[in-house]
């Protein structure tokens, strides 16, 4: 046989069984000896194109001998499509059985060592300062120097030197800079009556079963340990500024009202807001929706409400009250709650009550303005309340409530340009009517007098510095304050710099185009917010410049400022401007604290240190999403949307990136599913 006889056979084998029988290489199931002489090789073109194949089958050829090789001329079985179909698919299924068992089984020794047996701890260090710590202030009450938990590590044991920052409230605010600092620069100790963090954008999603109440809830003390800080659940009472100290209270274990003072460097205010009453009589009756207690009371309420109407001695006027939901406020709060409360009673309540409650139940919306979400484009507000109307929720626009009674809410609408009285029968009432200040805030703003001229919240610099407090000791985030946008009152600081070089006063000085070209540049630095304003310079000079004479004096300078104040408006009292300050300010005591060494160095006072080494706090609006019942509208200014489903799940996807943890992202999507499985959870707590 020729040397090739091996490249031959070979290449049979890989032939299809249909090749083999035409060419009749053998018989069917007979293997038989094939004997190569090492003779001369191939050509370089064969065998560079079957290199691959002589690598993989050829037989270890000894120089002058013969090797023999079995080849088998049986043709390879043919298999039909069902047959690879069914192998491929218990194959794929065992491989994926094997690989679930697997993860099972890790997740299982994983479990297994989280299981910790008691160990005797031995001693634990504790300063005699932390046990019985000495009194002073104006109260003469306890000071806490030191904390009982300073010497739980060398790190925390480190800390206590550091500047102590003293954070008030544990809200969007002040968990936007506890996530920010640097771990290990300052003796951070945050103090609020409330040990979680509460996700307030779903909360009415909490109130009807949608989602759970530990799903929106995020343990401060696990944000705290990062930066190795300490948590005190207690509640601030008052503010000592001129010696640093904070009167804190808490009732003991005997039911006694404690009270203590904690020492700070850098305090953080951040208390948030409580429900505007408005002067209306009667909420004694109503419900609010502003922490997680509050979300658990509506859904006993509601659920209550339900299991009434379905009593046999309920009357049909009485079932119609019980069954009539009322929501006083057509903002986001008001009308997310009003939307989740319809999805419920349409999707869960025919499964587990009486079909007569469906054809009973009514929903209203009770608005001062002409239309709700005023706060959004026009064009969305409408779409909100087509959608509601749709969904037979009731919107009453241009209405005012006088008085809220047990059984009805007394309210007023202007029909025609005329106020007309009106009564509605109501079994439950949500207020929902913005914002008011807290004792606390109250307290601050009287202490300062007349450096505070907003009554309805702590007013701050454009560095969120309290005015009126020591400069650089004393903040204020989120709903408790208000930044102050006055310009027009720092004209003499924007003016000081130019009048001094040319030797007079600010108030006779002239300005050129290229002076006031300067000074509009201050405004922007100092107050971001008139950056909006600001961008025509040419244009704002030749207008002001009344007498055409080519400069601004005090009083053309003086009323542009003005005219500038007059277009700034108030920061929405919103999660986004707390989370947005709260950032801001931890990254600007990150700067401090490196700063902090030369500056002690040097023997430099570092009063007013939040100039020199950070930028005025600019607000971004991200923009506004509302859920408006299986839909969903969003206000991202110059862009807005609205739709359906698809919307809803983009609105979804939206606060789940923005949840605080990994725990939480996963149990609101189990919440979820569990809803798209199982419906919502009709049971009272």
């Amino acid at each position: 046989m020729k040397a090739y006889g091996f490249w031959n056979s070979c290449f049979a084998i890989q032939r299809p069984a249909s090749r083999l029988r035409k060419e009749r290489l053998a018989s069917i199931g007979r293997i038989r000896p094939i004997h190569i002489l090492p003779r001369t090789r191939p050509s370089l073109l064969e065998a560079s194109s079957r290199q691959s194949l002589w690598k993989a089958r050829r037989p270890a050829l000894s120089a002058g001998r013969v090797q023999t090789c079995l080849i088998s001329t049986q043709p390879l079985p043919h298999r039909g499509r069902l047959h690879n179909f069914v192998y491929r698919f218990f194959a794929y299924s065992g491989g994926f059985v094997l690989v679930s068992a697997g993860l099972v089984l890790g997740f299982f020794i994983y479990d297994a060592t989280t299981y910790k047996e008691c160990s005797d701890a031995g001693d634990v260090p504790v300063s005699e300062a932390a046990l019985s710590p000495k009194r002073g202030g104006p109260k003469n009450l306890p000071i806490a120097e030191v904390l009982v938990d300073d010497e739980d590590s060398p790190e925390m044991s480190e800390q206590k030197e550091k500047p102590k920052l003293v954070i008030l409230g544990t809200g969007w605010g002040s968990i936007a800079l506890l996530k920010t600092l640097r771990a290990g620069d300052y003796h951070v100790t945050v103090v609020s009556p409330s040990n979680h963090f509460l996700f307030t954008p779903m909360l009415p999603s909490a109130t009807v079963g949608t989602l759970e109440f530990r799903s929106l809830v995020e343990p401060v003390r696990r944000i705290v340990q990062r930066i190795r800080g300490h948590f005190i659940k207690a509640e601030a009472i008052d503010v000592e500024f001129s010696e640093k100290l904070i009167e804190v209270a808490q009732t003991d274990a005997c039911g006694n009202r404690v009270h203590f003072y904690l020492p700070y460097d850098k305090l953080v205010i951040g208390v948030g807001s409580t429900t505007n009453p408005h002067g209306v009589k009667g909420l004694e009756h109503c419900n609010f929706l502003k922490s997680i207690d509050d979300a658990r009371l509506i859904r006993n309420k509601v659920l209550h409400n339900l299991e009434l109407a379905c009593l046999p001695t309920t009357s049909d006027q009485e079932r119609r009250r019980l069954l009539s939901f009322v929501v006083s406020g057509g903002g986001p709060t008001g009308v997310e709650f009003a939307a989740e409360l319809y999805d419920m009673l349409n999707e869960d309540l025919l499964r587990s009550f009486p079909k007569i409650l469906r054809n009973e139940v009514s929903v209203h919306v009770i608005q001062s303005r002409g239309h709700i979400l005023n706060t959004y484009d026009e064009a969305l507000s409408e779409y909100a309340e087509q959608r509601l109307a749709h969904d037979q929720v009731e919107v009453l626009t241009n209405s005012r409530v006088k008085e809220v009674q047990s059984d009805r809410i007394v309210f007023t609408q202007r029909e025609e340009g005329k106020t007309v009285t009106k009564e509605l029968p109501m079994g439950f009432c949500l207020w929902s009517t913005g914002v008011s200040p807290t004792d606390f805030s109250k307290r601050i703003t009287e202490k300062l007098g007349d450096y505070q001229t907003n009554r309805h919240a702590i007013e701050t610099d454009t560095h969120l510095r309290v005015i009126g407090a020591p400069l650089g000791d004393v903040y204020a985030i989120g709903d408790c304050s208000t930044v102050q946008n006055n310009i027009a009152d720092h004209i003499h600081h924007f003016l000081k710099s130019i009048a001094f070089s040319k030797g007079k006063d600010p108030q006779t000085v002239h300005l050129t185009f290229k002076e006031w070209r300067s000074v509009a540049q201050q405004v922007k630095e100092r107050f971001p917010q008139a950056v909006a304003h600001l961008k025509r310079v040419d244009r704002l000079f030749a207008e002001y410049d009344k007498d055409k004479s080519g400069t601004l004096d005090f009083g053309e300078v003086h009323e542009l400022l003005v005219q500038i104040d007059k277009k700034l408006t108030s920061l929405p009292a919103t999660a986004q401007r707390a989370n947005q300050q709260g950032g801001y300010l931890g990254r600007k005591f990150n700067k401090i604290s490196s700063a902090l060494p030369g500056l002690k160095a040097n023997e430099v006072d570092y009063g007013d240190l939040d100039e020199m080494v950070y930028k005025a706090f600019e607000y971004h609006h991200m923009g506004s999403l509302a859920y408006i019942g299986n839909a969903a509208v969003f206000d991202f200014g110059s862009m807005n949307y609205s739709g359906g489903l698809l919307a809803v799940y983009l609105w979804r996807s939206i606060y789940f990136a923005q949840s605080v943890s990994l725990r939480t992202r996963i149990v609101l999507a189990m919440d979820w599913t569990k809803r798209a499985l199982f419906g919502r959870d009709l049971m009272n707590y």
